[in-house]
């Protein structure tokens, strides 16, 4: 080797060696084996050479370009290394520390609700089941023993859809979450025990109807003389004792009519009116809270089921009303105005904990 190419292999060792980072790396690198570099520039002195000369100074620019490749790829390696071991150490956590919590969202009243729902119903066995919002007569409807004269299936209570181009009859935005218990009777055999939150559309607005709401439904299918209204009534006031935090809450049933149930009933609980707010728990007053009772045997029937076999119990409630109730909120439309500032007042953490049981 060349008393000039022994030099550059000098300058470039110290060079290298003295790189403090990788991006300084990198200008070695380019500085030295670079297009225009120093090495790949001797390499232009071949074609002064004599012949005899050209081959063994070509090798002698190969070798030094493989070499300094060499000690630079393991630079690479140790710089890189040490920059990893920087980061593991500016990243690293004392657990010792008291934890901060970086605000990460909120939960919507409806949304927390929901949740407390489900999960008090999950603790009773219920199993969570879900269905579409776009329905037909048949599943919102029909199968549910509506007959066909019912208020409920005109334009004036129900969103229904245009007819499609093959003129069959129009589908519509489901009126109750009912409609799931008819699509899981239809696929599973009993025992069920199942829990329907949802969507629900109604033609309707005001201080307490809004046309989108949320409802929650539940259904328990079981041969005869496993399940009866006495089950009905102790699942449901365990149910808002729960949901209410309130053991001693007053509740009683009263006697009404529904299309899909026979008996039916509605649930009132207790409650008074103390400086213009509402006060659970106590008797002066009754308030209805959710509808419910025996599945009718035609709707058993129309999802195959032998009602002579089979019966069960079946309930619903507006899940926006519970929440007004236990969290004071005075109007319904509120809940779906968008107003950041009554999210911030009326909103859960993400880390708030769903009631699951008496004191939860």
């Amino acid at each position: 080797m060349t008393d000039s190419m022994q030099k550059l292999k000098s300058e470039a060792l110290e060079t290298i060696k003295q790189a403090a980072n990788l991006n300084a790396l990198d200008q070695i690198r380019v500085q030295f084996l670079g297009k225009s570099g120093s090495v790949t520039g001797l390499l232009k002195h071949v074609g002064t050479l004599p012949p005899e000369e050209r081959k063994s100074f070509g090798e002698q620019v190969n070798q030094l370009r493989d070499e300094l490749t060499g000690i630079l790829t393991g630079k690479q390696k140790e710089l890189e290394a040490a920059a990893l071991n920087e980061k593991l150490k500016a990243e690293t956590i004392d657990v010792t520390l008291p934890p901060t919590v970086k605000p990460l969202g909120s939960i919507h009243p409806v949304t927390q609700t929901t949740d407390e729902i489900v999960s008090i119903f999950a603790s009773m066995g219920f199993n969570l089941v879900t269905g579409p919002e776009i329905e037909d007569d048949f599943h919102n409807f029909t199968a549910l023993n509506f007959p066909p004269e019912h208020p409920a299936r005109s334009t004036h209570d129900t969103f229904f859809l245009e007819p499609d181009a093959e003129g069959q009859a129009p589908k519509l935005l489901r009126t109750h979450t009912s409609t799931v218990q008819i699509r899981t009777m239809q696929d599973n055999k009993p025992p069920l025990k199942i829990i329907v939150p949802g969507r629900v559309y109604r033609s309707d607005w005001d201080a307490t109807h809004t046309p989108m709401f949320h409802q929650c439904e539940g259904l328990i299918v079981d041969e005869i003389g496993k399940i009866h209204m006495g089950h009905l009534k102790g699942c449901l006031m365990d149910f808002l004792k729960a949901f209410f935090n309130i053991p001693d809450l007053p509740t009683r049933f009263r006697p009404h009519f529904f299309p899909f149930t026979e008996p039916s009933a509605e649930m009132d609980i207790g409650y008074a009116r103390r400086d213009g707010k509402i006060v659970l728990g106590e008797k002066d007053k009754w308030m209805e809270i959710l509808g419910c009772g025996m599945v009718h045997p035609n709707v058993l029937k129309n999802c195959g089921i032998d009602p002579d076999r089979y019966q069960g119990f079946a309930f619903g409630m507006g899940i926006e009303r519970l929440a007004m109730l236990k969290y004071g909120i005075p109007d319904l439309r509120d809940m779906f105005e968008s107003d950041a500032r009554w999210l911030k007042h009326y909103s859960f953490s993400i880390l708030e904990q769903p009631n699951r049981a008496l004191g939860a």
